[in-house]
């Protein structure tokens, strides 16, 4: 598929898929979509001294970046396993281009960013103390099949309903939800109410967020 390089409202650049007229992240600001939606309302709800983060997917590695980001900024007495599917891995142009590590002050952001990208698909890689990262190229209806510690923390980042509709019904919830420990969260930009749905027949507990910019809800869904 064919894909160019757009710069998004708060400066930070995503992809955009022309054949299915598809951002891999919000136009109204790609790093502020990931800060909110993964972040605030993501990694900074948990206290776990053991962190296992699965993400759908990898993408352009934005998630990963403002994960480390803010593990970063804690006293670090924890640890993260960070698992991302990815079907479509970027190519090394389009990583150069991006150059997410420009929007953060930290002057190792650059090396971080590098390690990102350059670590070996389907091997776990340690990109700072502490901060495991094992991408995995696969199709998301793989999951099954894929051995994982359990999970407590989902980043469900799949291209909206709208191009992918079969990654928002249930067959692929259920799957992640199997992953899941009791009590994991799992955090998406969408609202969709079918989400809501599916995720509540699967014994999760629903609550809307406001949403990020340009947004106005997004879900986050606990375990039971």
């Amino acid at each position: 598929m064919k894909r160019e390089i757009k710069t998004t409202n708060d400066g930070s650049k995503t992809l955009f898929i022309n054949d299915l007229n598809e951002n891999y992240h919000s136009h109204h600001g790609a790093l502020q979509e990931a800060e909110h939606v993964f972040i605030k309302n993501g990694l900074n709800q948990l206290n776990d001294c053991e962190i296992n983060i699965l993400e759908l997917g990898f993408g352009t590695g934005l998630n990963v970046l403002v994960t480390i980001n803010e593990y970063l900024k804690t006293d670090k007495n924890h640890v993260i396993n960070y698992f991302s599917l990815e079907k479509y891995p970027i190519n090394e142009s389009e990583i150069n281009d991006l150059a997410y590590f420009e929007h953060f002050d930290n002057p190792e952001f650059k090396n971080i960013y590098q390690k990102i990208h350059q670590a070996e698909w389907g091997k776990s890689s340690e990109i700072i103390n502490g901060f495991n990262l094992k991408k995995i190229e696969c199709d998301f209806f793989d999951l099954k099949d894929i051995d994982l510690p359990k999970i407590n923390l989902v980043y469900y980042d799949c291209f909206g309903a709208r191009v992918q509709p079969d990654l928002w019904e249930k067959p692929l919830f259920e799957m992640v939800s199997d992953k899941m420990s009791v009590n994991g969260l799992l955090t998406t930009y969408s609202s969709k109410g079918s989400v809501r749905r599916i995720l509540q027949e699967l014994n999760f507990k629903v609550e809307k967020k406001q949403g990020p910019p340009g947004k106005r809800e997004m879900i986050n869904a606990v375990k039971m």
